[in-house]
């Protein structure tokens, strides 16, 4: 074929293909494919034409004639098969859960009676979780045709729906779980009265204030040790839904200097998928034990020569009081067993955990215990153990919490608690990679944040 082609011809040929080649790659990307170019070669005539956008070039009214005179005669009957059959138009009742509603009385308001809820619970799938229901959510029936149910949609959340089709085999039920996009963002704050109002100033909810300030909670008392002019910084999540924002997620890294000493955390998750939080080095965030077991105030300090509210006598106060509302949740410091649970004289309601050999911690005074809370019970730490009363030996409610080593009573503000594991020495390679770019991402965010907030002051 070459062979019968004149060089001239090859030479243009080859100029055009170099031609079309770098067209290409000028080309837009296939996100605006509808703005490409499209280009046609003429090996005889030895041209590159261009023939306008990506959408294919139409033929002129006399190419149509030949294409229309070529082209096969297709009958009424195969046209009606290449049509496929309409879905089925279907009614929708929707109803939001109150506070009283039934599966039962839910059915009954979009035309069903109690058989047919039975067949749709006894279905296949995760049709019986429709039987879970909850005030806030939505729920809504489709009628059929003929007025039958044909569909069921539980919305839970914006990222949870359970959905329930009618089949052939009956009904058959599915949870469906949305993942939303989680877009990293940045917010920065100084102290100048307390963190809650630094950090509701720097954009942060309170469920990530309140993350933050457990992240550091083992180092940082947020009651005492916080100063003015403290600072934090924070990368969290952002969580999308279609493009459109409607929550935050978790803290991905931060830091927050206090008394000028900086404090840095990141989030990181190992290779069996468990996530926690740890300084750079790798030291784990976490203390084997909380330094508070409720978020309060010290009603009375840890003090072995005071004088007993009550009695009025000098006895030493082994512990710590936070004076909190009744009811208030009180959270195991650390992870053991529950040495005692019950009453305990002038300690009323109390619950005593061991934890190892040598350290125990006491809850005393509570209004109640825990859910499943005995002796022999297994507690994590942070689980709730117990709430917040007046029962034993006080003048009103709080908590009276102590820490004991070896049998002797220490302030379990001052105490020096061990810590939680560190990163696993066979992670320590993963966890350097990983800790290098979370710090690069920090500097990134930091530096833009300046900007942006110079340009602001000008």
């Amino acid at each position: 074929m070459l062979k019968m082609l004149p060089k001239t011809h090859i030479t243009i040929a080859a100029t055009a293909t170099v031609v079309v080649t770098a067209a290409i790659l000028m080309s837009p990307s296939a996100d605006v494919e509808a703005k490409r170019m499209s280009y046609a070669l003429d090996l005889e005539q030895g041209t590159v034409s261009d023939s306008g956008t990506a959408e294919k070039a139409q033929p002129d009214i006399t190419d149509r004639k030949a294409i229309d005179e070529k082209a096969p005669v297709v009958s009424a009957n195969q046209k009606a098969k290449a049509v496929e059959p309409a879905e089925p138009t279907l009614d929708w009742d929707t109803f939001e859960i109150k506070s009283g509603d039934t599966l039962s009385s839910l059915f009954k308001k979009a035309g069903f009676n109690d058989g047919i809820m039975l067949s749709v619970i006894h279905g296949e799938g995760d049709a019986e979780q429709l039987q879970r229901l909850y005030a806030g959510e939505t729920i809504r029936f489709a009628k059929g045709e003929e007025g039958d149910l044909a569909a069921i949609e539980l919305q839970r959340s914006l990222l949870e729906s359970l959905k329930i089709e009618k089949t052939e085999n009956g009904f058959t039920g599915q949870k469906v779980i949305r993942e939303p996009e989680a877009r990293p963002a940045f917010a920065s704050g100084t102290i100048d009265g307390s963190l809650y109002l630094a950090a509701r100033e720097a954009g942060l909810n309170d469920r990530l204030t309140m993350e933050l300030a457990g992240i550091f909670g083992w180092e940082i008392d947020f009651v005492y040790d916080v100063r003015k002019g403290d600072h934090f910084e924070v990368v969290y999540e952002e969580l999308y839904l279609d493009g459109e924002k409607f929550d935050t997620g978790r803290i991905l890294s931060a830091r927050f200097i206090n008394r000028g000493e900086d404090n840095t955390a990141l989030l990181y998750t190992d290779s069996n998928g468990e996530s926690d939080y740890y300084s750079p080095n790798g030291k784990s965030m976490r203390k084997a034990f909380l330094r508070t077991p409720i978020n309060a105030r010290v009603s009375s300090p840890f003090n072995l020569q005071r004088r007993h509210p009550v009695l009025d006598v000098v006895r030493p106060h082994e512990g710590t009081d936070y004076g909190a509302p009744t009811g208030t949740p009180i959270k195991a410091a650390g992870s053991g067993r529950v040495h005692f649970a019950g009453w305990k004289g002038g300690y009323g309601r109390t619950v005593i955990l061991q934890h190892g050999d040598n350290i125990s911690t006491l809850y005393a005074h509570m209004s109640r215990l825990g859910r499943g809370i005995k002796k022999g019970t297994r507690v994590k730490q942070g689980e709730t153990i117990g709430y917040v009363g007046s029962s034993g030996m006080v003048t009103g409610p709080h908590l009276h919490y102590e820490f004991r080593l070896n049998g002797s009573p220490r302030n379990s503000r001052t105490v020096k608690l061990p810590d939680a594991k560190p990163v696993p020495s066979s992670e320590i390679a993963r966890f350097k990679r990983y800790t290098e770019q979370r710090l690069a991402q920090f500097d990134v965010f930091r530096e833009n944040y300046q900007q942006l907030a110079l340009a602001s002051e000008e």
